[in-house]
């Protein structure tokens, strides 16, 4: 079974679509759906609700998605930030994919239907991430992995302030090969680098890259990383 944790926090502008997204999936498999949410003081919970799906407490990124995996029943968890929307094909192409490459933890390709965000996309994530595939695994807003692998990694590193996906597939390959799957890419929102600006975003998650390389996870706020600041849905 396949557990999908979403961490949100005031996402009634985009939540819906993603979960009518996972709803018309063509999946053959069983899966459930679990919003961590980090108190909303709009309408996510009770979009969240509408659907049917469970609620767990959340709060910052990391802690939002290890309380939501504390509800999953699955053998395998898919973490999907809310901001984004998945093909109806997704589900199913990709988990044929992870199992038969064997798989324990996946990141995914980013894509988006503006051709300008979709080459920006390619060129800043796709591509670094094919490249250093084996040796300096990639992720941003979808991680699969086996839930025994999150749990003996001890989920994500709560005490991260920027970076906690990459932290966490790099601690969960040691545990399960890695691999970027390829079937299905994600269709993703580029809300924030349009609001913070490409360059500067981008140069933020590089600069954190070489952090990680020479001192370790970033738990201090030398990068003065936002959590949810958006003021325009895009």
């Amino acid at each position: 079974m396949l557990s999908i944790v979403i961490p949100t926090l005031n996402e009634e502008n985009y939540l819906p679509f993603l979960l009518k997204s996972l709803r018309e999936q063509k999946f053959h498999g069983d899966y459930e759906l679990i919003v961590s949410d980090a108190g909303s003081e709009d309408g996510t919970v009770k979009i969240a609700e509408s659907f049917g799906v469970k609620i767990a407490k959340g709060g910052f990124p990391g802690r939002g998605k290890n309380e939501g995996a504390k509800l999953a029943i699955g053998d395998l968890i898919l973490f999907v930030d809310a901001d984004v929307i998945l093909p109806e094909d997704f589900l199913e192409k990709n988990l044929k994919e992870f199992q038969s490459r064997k798989l324990g933890v996946a990141s995914f390709y980013l894509q988006s239907k503006n051709k300008i965000h979709n080459f920006l996309f390619h060129i800043l994530f796709n591509f670094p991430s094919r490249i250093t595939e084996k040796i300096l695994p990639q992720a941003m807003n979808v991680i699969l992995i086996k839930k025994d692998i999150h749990q003996r990694i001890g989920g994500f590193n709560e005490e991260i302030k920027l970076g906690e996906e990459l932290d966490y597939i790099r601690r969960g390959k040691f545990f399960g090969n890695f691999g970027v799957l390829k079937s299905v890419k994600v269709f993703a929102s580029a809300r924030r680098y349009q609001q913070d600006g490409w360059f500067k975003t981008w140069s933020k998650y590089f600069l954190c890259q070489i952090y990680m390389f020479f001192w370790g996870p970033v738990k201090s706020d030398i990068f003065k990383y936002k959590f949810n600041h958006y003021k325009r849905k895009t």
